[in-house]
């Protein structure tokens, strides 16, 4: 029985390496980075135009435990760039539609899902189980809540937001960074206040959603220039992109 559960043990380390091939080849990854992104533990808040990119792309490269938190159902008005879902699943909760599509993809990886939006209430408790938490929600009271409690527990805090042809992304609290999500928005009531909803196009949070994925691989595996306090931002519509120090 010994031989057995080595050779099968064999066998998933051979599927793994197959999986992976693409991404172990290059050096800055190599079988260190792919180590380091299967023991990674990453919180998405958030299931939806952000989220969807962004669990997709951290399934994919190998994370081995997300968290998907968003209590939303699927909305027809979702499909255009909730990339996850599907016209069968509306009115179904989106993080179970998000974990049944997550686990076919990469039966690897570990999806824990919660049926809930993040608040004072479970804030501690759930962002408290993971590394890192990537933020796909939609609105600033989610935001600086994330902030505070990423602040309040030592946890990095990968940031993104999109608005009609814009997108812009950050990361804070790496490393002990004290550049935070307050100090890009220090108005917390005045930011609330003048919140609205505007339009978007799909490929916008598809872009930035990417982005944010490849900022929490770069962390996870030690390699390249982290946004650690810095935001980048980029127009659509005229390609501009910028990267300030915050």
């Amino acid at each position: 029985m010994e031989r057995l559960g080595r050779h099968f043990q064999l066998i998933d380390t051979m599927n793994n390496q197959n999986r992976y091939t693409r991404q172990m080849m290059m050096p800055e990854i190599g079988e260190e980075g792919q180590r380091r992104l299967a023991e990674a533990r990453v919180l998405i808040v958030g299931a939806g135009g952000l989220g969807s990119p962004i669990a997709l792309y951290l399934t994919g490269a190998g994370i081995g435990n997300i968290g998907l938190i968003d209590g939303d159902a699927v909305s027809v008005h979702n499909l255009q760039r909730q990339i996850l879902y599907t016209e069968k699943e509306i009115g179904q909760k989106k993080v179970h539609c998000a974990q049944k599509r997550l686990e076919a993809f990469n039966s690897d990886v570990k999806i824990d899902i919660y049926n809930e939006f993040l608040s004072g209430k479970n804030a501690n408790d759930i962002i408290g189980k993971y590394d890192i938490i990537v933020d796909g929600s939609d609105n600033f009271a989610t935001r600086y809540l994330i902030n505070d409690t990423c602040l309040a527990l030592h946890k990095v805090y990968v940031y993104g937001s999109v608005s009609g042809f814009r997108g812009q992304a950050a990361v804070f609290n790496l490393n002990g960074s004290p550049v935070n999500y307050r100090t890009l928005f220090p108005e917390e009531e005045e930011i609330i206040a003048s919140e609205n909803c505007e339009g978007i196009i799909g490929a916008v949070p598809g872009v930035v959603g990417c982005t944010m994925a490849m900022e929490v691989i770069k962390i996870v595996c030690g390699i390249g220039t982290p946004l650690d306090g810095r935001l980048w931002t980029y127009n659509f519509l005229t390609n501009e992109q910028h990267i300030f120090e915050i």
